[in-house]
């Protein structure tokens, strides 16, 4: 029996890497439902291969869509739109497993809506638990979802625990013998810049990734750190461990994508080509294994490999984000939204690269935390940290 699976955010990078998953193994999933936010073209070509029944675009795109799909013969296929279609298909009884692959924080409610119906659930989304935490981790748990990391660190933390480790009890602490948590990161593109180089980064340099072909806002984010900073407050939630038991390694390799320390001195790793097809497939068939197009490791091509500690003088949003999810409450979708902002007038080149780090943590420091209790609150704050770290920018900006 195939199980039928909603992909939201189909048109990207992990979008693009599950469909491939799943051509390879037709006699075992369906696509239902996609959404796609641009690249219509393209999301077309996906309708005519895949032939979904649902299709979710933004209100704007649905007379180009509806016209293509006229041209394209493609009748049969529902359009609905924004973000009552994201929360209609991710919800949907027809769906098996979500993949939550939307970036930022409108990948949030969509999430949500999937962990509430109990859907096996592929976070590639890490924006949407650093915005929620315990509100999604506590719905997982009410509503019996299955909720497997996607991103190839986590899911490498996930593979290197103990089998049923998800299912102890959850306060913070290292549990079954786990001492600590290692959490891998390139140290992206400017890794040996420095400063003053750093100052002078464009849009176009920090979006070129040296290993993972990824959108531009993980890229960005990549470059900066952040990415490794909202890793860390979704690996403290994931695994319900607190941040001083998470440490952050760069390994500009990417061929260990992370790590788990025990207190009998062992270190369990998991190594694999810079694929993300490997996660995907992982979390698809989890508890057993897909086959994939990855090719194996090849440890004789890596006659070393390289760690070393991260400069947070140089990347300082990775502090930032430890001091968030220190804070608590609201402080990470402060964080969250600013950092959205600021990476987004960086891309227009409004703001320069290093100035990035500084929106977020003027926007941290000119809003009261408080608790995150309910969604309300969270998207009232997402909506208030957004609009100070726009005023912000409009400051420094040219």
């Amino acid at each position: 029996m195939t199980q039928s699976v909603c992909i939201l955010g189909v048109t990207g990078s992990i979008g693009q890497s599950t469909l491939k998953i799943l051509n390879q193994h037709p006699d075992k999933y369906s696509v239902f439902a996609v959404s796609a936010h641009s690249r219509i073209s393209e999301l077309v070509d996906i309708c005519k291969q895949f032939q979904p029944k649902v299709v979710v675009v933004p209100k704007q795109k649905v007379d180009e869509l509806a016209a293509l799909f006229v041209e394209n013969e493609l009748r049969n296929i529902e359009i609905l739109t924004d973000q009552e279609g994201l929360v209609s298909i991710a919800s949907h009884p027809d769906v098996d497993v979500v993949m939550a692959a939307i970036v930022g924080a409108a990948g949030l409610l969509p999430t949500l809506a999937a962990v509430k119906a109990g859907k096996r659930v592929l976070l590639a989304n890490k924006e949407a638990l650093v915005m929620s935490g315990e509100i999604m981790m506590q719905a997982a748990r009410d509503h019996q979802a299955l909720l497997l990391p996607v991103d190839s660190e986590h899911n490498a933390i996930f593979q290197s625990l103990p089998h049923n480790y998800l299912e102890a009890e959850r306060n913070g602490q290292p549990q079954q013998g786990v001492s600590r948590i290692l959490l891998t990161a390139s140290g992206g593109p400017f890794l040996n810049h420095s400063l003053e180089q750093l100052e002078k980064v464009t849009p176009q340099q920090a979006c070129k990734h040296p290993n993972w072909s990824m959108g531009q806002k993980i890229s960005v984010d990549s470059a900066t750190l952040m990415n490794k900073g909202l890793e860390l407050i979704e690996a403290c939630h994931l695994f319900s461990i607190s941040e001083h038991f998470v440490t952050v390694v760069v390994h500009p390799q990417s061929i260990i994508h992370s790590m788990v320390q025990y207190v009998d001195g062992s270190t369990l790793a998991q190594m694999g080509n810079p694929d993300m097809c490997t996660p995907i497939a992982h979390a698809l068939a989890w508890p057993e294994r897909l086959q994939t197009n990855v090719p194996a490791l090849d440890l004789f091509e890596y006659s070393q490999l390289n760690f070393q500690a991260p400069d947070i003088q140089k990347f300082p949003a990775l502090d930032l984000a430890r001091q968030a999810m220190r804070a608590g409450g609201l402080a990470p979708t402060i964080l969250n939204a600013a950092n959205e902002i600021a990476v987004a007038a960086f891309l227009k080149e409004q703001i320069g690269f290093t100035n990035i780090p500084q929106v977020v943590e003027h926007t941290l420091q000119k809003l009261e935390n408080s608790v995150a209790d309910n969604i309300e609150s969270i998207l009232n704050k997402d909506a208030v940290a957004r609009h100070v770290a726009q005023q912000y920018i409009s400051s420094i900006g040219g």
